[in-house]
């Protein structure tokens, strides 16, 4: 068997090294990395018999396919078709462990460091030792502090870098081959500055009222789930590019209860004013005063589902209540679903599921757990 040496770009590049044409030595190119590699073939040449030789990075890529090369080896009919079927065994192993193998020139780091000192240390936060991931920091106009993370490309700056922050809106960097971390993070400045007076809606919120959900807020919450009373709450979603107008809500509670409230907000939607506080206006088109932690204790509103007996199951809280007014026991959605979906009788209806209250035997529905939104 004659193996001829292939010298175009990528191809394998192997030469025998007796006139038996036994031993090849060589090297296998794959997305631009070489690799180097000797087989040696018995006296009859038959590759079920052949032994493969190679250096530690290949050996390390084809840790855990000695198997797949083994049968390659085994069951190819020649040497070149073995090199192929090798090749394309590797470029799956190099997909895998794409940044292993591309380590950014000299320029990149000095460049880097270059761009840092007219940014200012003081901004920077965390470096991984590879030099690509950055985290920043930065404060906007009402003292909160944020983080920007900068994962860098190994042709930096010709390739845009992947930006993340914890935002309501998505970040959208604008990036040229003439762009710097400076002007990266003047934009990022103006970002959040943008978004100053959606946070200000938001703590103010926080500061004044219980929040019964999310449990502990993020820079990128934009609902938050008020107590109004026992049993009694609102979801609001704040618009991040529109703070200040009236936000979707959602009352939450026995319907006797909610049914007054949600007819208040019916009727005064008209009276909100964009120039006062969020808060102040959800105050007057329900036509209520929030507890607040200055005069309540969160413990009031923290009211135990009826059939798990806990507070919290898998992060939700009980927001499914019994609509008649001397039960008003509160349940979690997907408790509820399960106690009604196995009484006999019970009945399912779309996505709804009608039964009987647990604690008071009245007539009591639930959407099915798929169905929660």
């Amino acid at each position: 068997m004659v193996m001829a040496s292939m010298l175009v770009k990528d191809n394998p590049i192997l030469l025998p090294l007796n006139v038996e044409k036994t031993v090849y030595d060589g090297f296998i190119t794959v997305q631009e990395t070489d690799l180097r590699l000797r087989i040696h073939l018995p006296p009859d040449r038959q590759l079920k018999k052949a032994k493969f030789h190679c250096c530690l990075k290949l050996k390390h890529l084809l840790d855990g396919y000695e198997h797949i090369v083994k049968q390659r080896l085994h069951q190819s009919t020649d040497l070149v078709g073995f090199i192929l079927e090798l090749k394309t065994v590797l470029e799956v192993c190099l997909k895998k462990l794409p940044k292993c193998y591309s380590i950014p020139p000299p320029q990149y780091y000095s460049q880097l460091i270059l761009e840092m000192e007219t940014l200012g240390w003081d901004k920077l936060l965390f470096i991984d030792t590879q030099f690509q991931i950055l985290r920043m920091k930065a404060e906007d106009s009402s003292g909160r502090q944020h983080i920007l993370t900068i994962n860098l490309k190994s042709k930096h700056p010709a390739e845009a870098p992947e930006c993340s922050a914890d935002l309501p809106v998505p970040l959208l960097l604008k990036w040229t081959p003439q762009s710097s971390l400076n002007q990266l993070y003047s934009q990022f400045l103006l970002v959040i500055e943008a978004l100053t007076e959606f946070w200000d809606v938001l703590d103010e919120i926080d500061a004044k009222t219980w929040i019964l959900e999310p449990e502990k807020p993020n820079l990128s919450d934009t609902m938050r789930r008020i107590a109004i009373a026992n049993n009694v709450s609102i979801k609001v979603e704040v618009d991040p590019q529109h703070p200040k107008m009236l936000p979707e809500c959602c009352l939450l509670g026995a319907e006797h209860v909610v049914t007054p409230l949600r007819n208040n907000l019916n009727a005064n939607m008209h009276l909100w004013n964009p120039d006062s506080g969020v808060l102040q206006n959800l105050q007057d088109v329900l036509e209520i005063e929030f507890p607040s932690p200055a005069t309540h204790e969160k413990s009031m509103f923290s009211v135990e589902c009826g059939i798990c007996y806990s507070y919290r199951f898998e992060a939700a809280i009980p927001d499914q209540v019994c609509n008649d007014p001397r039960c008003s026991q509160p349940f979690h959605q997907v408790c509820l679903y399960e106690w009604l979906r196995v009484l006999p009788a019970s009945r399912q209806s779309f996505n709804t599921v009608f039964g009987e209250c647990p604690y008071c035997s009245k007539p009591i529905t639930v959407k099915t757990a798929a169905q929660k939104s």
